[in-house]
Order: structure tokens, then C-alpha cells, then sequence
């Protein structure tokens, strides 16, 4: 596998996977950019070093099928401005041979969603997994997604990878086209490079204590996550949302808190899973309970075990607040996926940023923390607290797929596993 570092891009045009699905509003601008700017490094590089470079990507679902407003064409100007020169686009991602063709050195070309076709994901169209035919019409767009990835590969000399986000899919564009490049022609970009390195450090180096915050609403999302962290984290955390499953396992009553029923016995035999393997797991004690899902809500705070009818835990109490910081701030791996309670809305954002803040004071005591997730990432960003710990990943569900110990498709092409 080539290392981007090393790589000299002279003369060489560039296909470049990028994760440019950033946040669109009704008039088609960037509320985002962060994903755009996370891609400069890799970018930069290869028109630096007189290389011409051909952008691809996805956005939104569209399906196999064209939607205008997940058209990349909204995002051209803003990809122009971030790399300081013009940018070409291709209406039609299999259609731009002539473009790549004419591309010169320094200049750039941005792919249209390459999601308008189904060949992208590979998944058969119209026909249900329980049809007789249905096996048979996922071997045909197999073939078709071979073909499909065999077009882009044909626009350039070298591959590279730098969409972390779409690492644990085996798409066209992430992993298929890995095959038609030699192993020297092929590589990750910085952006992977660093997640990779990131991820790494969580489960390869630990320096301990090692504390994890599993947040958010559901247990059962992040079962796989739990059951991998308990073989190596001392300390774990859970919060937000899925707080009330474990207290209504325990015999508490949780008002009309969010809860699965159905994973009750899950939350309970988690419990003892991690008794058993000696992790000290923290639980919320009490919580900010509002009596609607609401900014405007009134609030008391109550135990997790005694929420009043009418009331649901929006947030984390205190109690549970300094719990949470006793076990980050002596911690030296920190991992955080979920916030502790409904941050999106001003009132409700007290347990996540007591839960940012002490990860920011371990990482200035030589902690090595790692953000992740859509809405930890979120957290960070709303706080203005991003630039205080050691890394944000990119990547939601190529992250947690990671920390579950599940190989990433997407670095295993380049890889050569």
C-alpha cells in the first residue's frame, strides 16, 4: 500500500473518494463545511504537487435515482472557494471520460452524486429480499457494480480514499474500485490516515485508566459497542436515553421516559457482564425531568428510579453529573459516543457539556480522547469545545463498526486484506 506522504501526484490524475455529504438548507447552502475542509490536506497535496484531481461522492439517499436537491452541483462553488481555483463538474458520473480525459495538471473535476446510480451501493432495485428472484438480482447488480466501479477507475492513475464516513461500506466507490489500481496506485488519505491512527490508539494502545461514554437513546444500537469495550475499558459510562431501560429493569419507574421494553433482560444482563469482568459501570442516579419534549418544558430533578407520571428524564441530573466526572477526569483513553441528554434543545444541554468539559480537562492532563459520533461530534462543535481534545472522527457509523472490532471494507481494499 502506497502512503500519501510519500507519493509524488506529478503528472498523475487523482480519482479521490470524498465524504461531501455536508448539510444542505432549503436554498441549497452549506450549513457545515466541515467535512469539505477535512479533505483539504489530501486535496491540497495532489494539486501541489502537480497532480489534476477528480472529486467523487454521495449525498443524502436518493436511491438509484437523479434528485435535483441532492444534486453535488450545489456544492461546487463551496469546494472552488475552499481549494482557491476553479472547479469543473461532471452532470453524470459515467459520462465524464471526456472530462478526465482533458483534465490538466493543477485542474479539478467534481463527479455528480454518484448515489443517482444503484450500481453506488450495489443493492438490487424494486424487488424484495423475501422474492424467489431476489438472489438472483443481487449477482446481477454485483456484476453491474464491478462495471460501474471499472468506469470511475478508468478516469485516473491512482485511487485515493479519504471518505472515513463510508469506510464500512462496500460500495463502488469505497471499495470495488480498489481492485482495478496496483497496490503502489492506491492508498488512504490523510483524513483516513488519521481516523485509522485514531481508532488505533482506542483499542491497540490503551493507556489506563480508560474510560468510555456510550450516550444517546437506544441500548440495542450500541449493543455490539458495549460487548467489545468490556473486554478493555475500566470505567464505562452510559447516558442519555438509554439510562431509563436500565432503570425500569431495576424495578424503578420512569414516568413516560424513553425506554425499550423489549431489552429489559439486555440491560440487566449488561450489568452483570460487566460485574463479572470487573468494569465499573456507571449508571445516571437522577435526571433533569421535563413534562413535555420541549425547550419550554418545566423541570424537576428527580432519581431515575421515581420519574412522576407525566414526566420524562431529558437530561442528567447532578448527582449523575459529578459521577460522570469522577471517572473522565483521572482518565487517560477517553472514548465518547452519545450525548447525555436532549442537547439540541439550551435547557437540556448541562449533562453533555459537563461531560465535554471534564474530557477537555483529562486531555489537558495528557489524555488521549476520542469524539465520535454525529451527535457527540454535534456536542463538541455546539460548545465550541472541538479544538480541546485529542481527535473528532468524521466517521458515525465507520467509527462505531470500528470500536466493534468489525473490519472496514473501505481500508481493507486499500489495504490489500
Amino acid at each position: 500500500m502506497a502512503k500519501i506522504e510519500d507519493f509524488n501526484f506529478n503528472g498523475k490524475k487523482a480519482i479521490v473518494r470524498v465524504d461531501f455529504n455536508v448539510p444542505l438548507d432549503e436554498n441549497g447552502n452549506i450549513t457545515d463545511d466541515t467535512r469539505i475542509r477535512g479533505a483539504l490536506p489530501t486535496l491540497k497535496k495532489i494539486l501541489e504537487d502537480g497532480g489534476a484531481l477528480i472529486l467523487m461522492s454521495h449525498m443524502g439517499k436518493p436511491k438509484g435515482k437523479v434528485n435535483p436537491k441532492l444534486s453535488l452541483s450545489q456544492i461546487r462553488e463551496a469546494v472552488a472557494k475552499a481549494l482557491g481555483r476553479d472547479v469543473k463538474f461532471a452532470p453524470d458520473c459515467m459520462t465524464a471520460q471526456e472530462a478526465a480525459k482533458d483534465l490538466k495538471p493543477g485542474e479539478v473535476l467534481l463527479l455528480e452524486n454518484l448515489r443517482f446510480y444503484p450500481e453506488e451501493e450495489g443493492k438490487p432495485v424494486g424487488i424484495d429480499k423475501a422474492d424467489p428472484a431476489y438472489e438472483a438480482a443481487k449477482k446481477e447488480m454485483k456484476e453491474r457494480q464491478k462495471e460501474f466501479a471499472k468506469t470511475l477507475a478508468s478516469y485516473a492513475d491512482v485511487y485515493v480514499n479519504d471518505a472515513f464516513g463510508t469506510a464500512h461500506r462496500r460500495h463502488a466507490s469505497t471499495a470495488v474500485i480498489a481492485d482495478y489500481f496496483d497496490q503502489q496506485d492506491k492508498m488512504l488519505g490523510f483524513l483516513m490516515e488519521k481516523e485509522v491512527k485514531a481508532v488505533d490508539n482506542i483499542l491497540k494502545d490503551i493507556k489506563r485508566p480508560f474510560t468510555a461514554i456510550m450516550g444517546g437513546s437506544k441500548v440495542s444500537t450500541k449493543i455490539g459497542i458495549i460487548e467489545n469495550l468490556m473486554d478493555k475499558v475500566d470505567n464505562l459510562i452510559l447516558c442519555g436515553g438509554m439510562t431509563y431501560t436500565f432503570a425500569k429493569a431495576q424495578g424503578g419507574n420512569i414516568g413516560d421516559s424513553i425506554c425499550e421494553n423489549d431489552k429489559l433482560d439486555l440491560a440487566l444482563d449488561i450489568m452483570k457482564k460487566a460485574k463479572e469482568k470487573g468494569v465499573n459501570l456507571v449508571l445516571g442516579s437522577d435526571c433533569v425531568a421535563g413534562n413535555q419534549f420541549s425547550n419550554d418544558a418545566d423541570t424537576q430533578i428527580c432519581s431515575v428510579m421515581e420519574i412522576p407520571e407525566g414526566w420524562e428524564g431529558m437530561d442528567a441530573g447532578p448527582e449523575s453529573i459529578k459521577a460522570f466526572r469522577d471517572v473522565i477526569v483521572p482518565a487517560k483513553t477517553i472514548l465518547w459516543n452519545g450525548p447525555a441528554g436532549v442537547f439540541e434543545f439550551d435547557k437540556f444541554t448541562t449533562g453533555s457539556k459537563a461531560i465535554a468539559d471534564a474530557i477537555v480537562e483529562a486531555t489537558e492532563n495528557g489524555a488521549f480522547s476520542l469524539v465520535g459520533g454525529g451527535d457527540s461530534v454535534a456536542c463538541v462543535n455546539k460548545f465550541g469545545l472541538a479544538d480541546s481534545v485529542s481527535y473528532v472522527s468524521t466517521g458515525g457509523g465507520a467509527l462505531l463498526e470500528a470500536i466493534e472490532g468489525k473490519t472496514l471494507p473501505g481500508v481493507a481494499a486499500i489495504e490489500g486484506k
